[in-house]
């Protein structure tokens, strides 16, 4: 029997960054049910911050993230961004979709088609209609800010145990037992950062039923356009999220930013889905997809509102949900590891009420 102050189960971006500011105050043992940390989305994420992506929520998310990206004391010496940019192309039927963006968003500079092409050269000219960009959006370092987190929980005297997938969770006089084949683990608090499981987690330790949906997200490496410089490259997309594309290590990342909800699984690509997104990038562009150098999927798992689920369960004593962070859990984590810290202390969290209240679990109503 191993016992905690705070049982964390899940090892990606979410639950290591949780881990590593609770062991600052209370003694921390995370279980990860794969053989490494940030296996599923966190080592699978586009990995670019973008301060205007998601709803209001997230938008407060992630200007509250932002300076320790810039700033990630005890994870890393310097910064965690590098200069990217996000440039948003419209034709004429998405022209209302790049309008409403633009609307709710700060630091945009609409651009006309020629200076979109001038951007990117391999766009169509004539299928764009307008254009804005975001030059503020900064790739992430997602390798050395998980390897960060880590090596700070460990620091503190947080521990890590990988290879323990929960099938049992019970609690009695205050305290949960979690059950990992022949181990067990005790604690009076779960945080539950179990990302695409994280409603099954909760269903084994009969918290409130919320829905959590993972979608699949897939996304294609190809070679670097011939006799084009790629690396100064901001990411460009449809703005209707069609479909996006982003210069990687000297090659450029494609997605059919596809959202299909299947059941928690290591997700790989569907090749049709993968097919008709990459046709659809492909009528953007000049440059036709003659190989596809290697593929790959992730899950993004949403509450039904789009916003992650962030604080003590209304009907489970002791349970905390780190959850639902669909497409955000990366550039969120800084603000969302200091709530999950500020709830389980009891200490003063930064965040806006209003903010916290829509992250709140108890915004959704109690089922049988």
């Amino acid at each position: 029997m191993t016992r905690a102050d705070v049982i964390i189960i899940g090892g990606g971006i979410a639950g290591t960054s949780a881990g590593a500011r609770l062991a600052e105050h209370m003694s921390v043992l995370l279980l990860e049910a794969e053989p490494q940390l940030g296996y599923h989305s966190t080592g699978r994420s586009a990995a670019i911050f973008i301060r205007n992506y998601g709803n209001t929520t997230l938008r407060a998310l992630n200007a509250a993230s932002e300076p320790f990206f810039n700033q990630p004391d005890g994870v890393s010496d310097t910064s965690l961004l590098s200069p990217r940019g996000e440039m948003l192309v419209a034709e004429e039927d998405e022209l209302d979709a790049l309008a409403d963006y633009a609307a709710e968003a700060c630091g945009i500079e609409h651009l006309t088609p020629d200076q979109a092409v001038d951007l990117v050269p391999i766009l169509r000219r004539d299928r764009i209609a307008a254009a804005a960009i975001e030059w503020s959006a900064q790739d992430i370092d997602v390798d050395r800010m998980l390897a960060g987190y880590t090596r700070l929980m460990k620091a503190r005297g947080g521990h890590i145990r990988t290879g323990q997938r929960v099938d049992g969770i019970t609690r009695q006089a205050g305290v949960w037992t979690i059950r990992s084949g022949p181990d067990t683990y005790e604690a009076p608090l779960i945080v539950n950062a179990a990302g695409a499981w994280a409603a099954e987690i909760a269903r084994m330790a009969g918290a409130s039923p919320i829905t959590l949906t993972p979608l699949r997200r897939s996304a294609a490496i190809l070679p670097a356009p011939a006799g084009h410089d790629i690396r100064n490259w901001p990411l460009f997309a449809s703005a209707s999220e069609r479909w996006y594309a982003k210069p990687e290590a000297g090659k450029l990342m494609v997605s059919p930013a596809d959202e299909d909800p299947v059941e928690p699984h290591d997700a790989w690509p569907d090749d049709m889905v993968l097919a008709e997104g990459l046709h659809r990038y492909e009528q953007a562009v000049t440059v036709p997809v003659s190989r596809v150098e290697t593929s790959w999927a992730g899950l993004r798992t949403f509450a039904s509102d789009r916003t992650p689920v962030v604080g003590f369960d209304p009907a489970a004593d002791g349970f905390f949900w780190l959850a639902g962070q669909g497409g955000y859990g990366v550039q969120t984590a800084p603000a969302l590891s200091a709530l999950c810290a500020a709830g389980c202390t009891g200490m003063t969290c930064a965040l806006p009420d209003a903010v916290r209240q829509a992250l709140s679990p108890d915004r959704f109503p109690l089922r049988s």
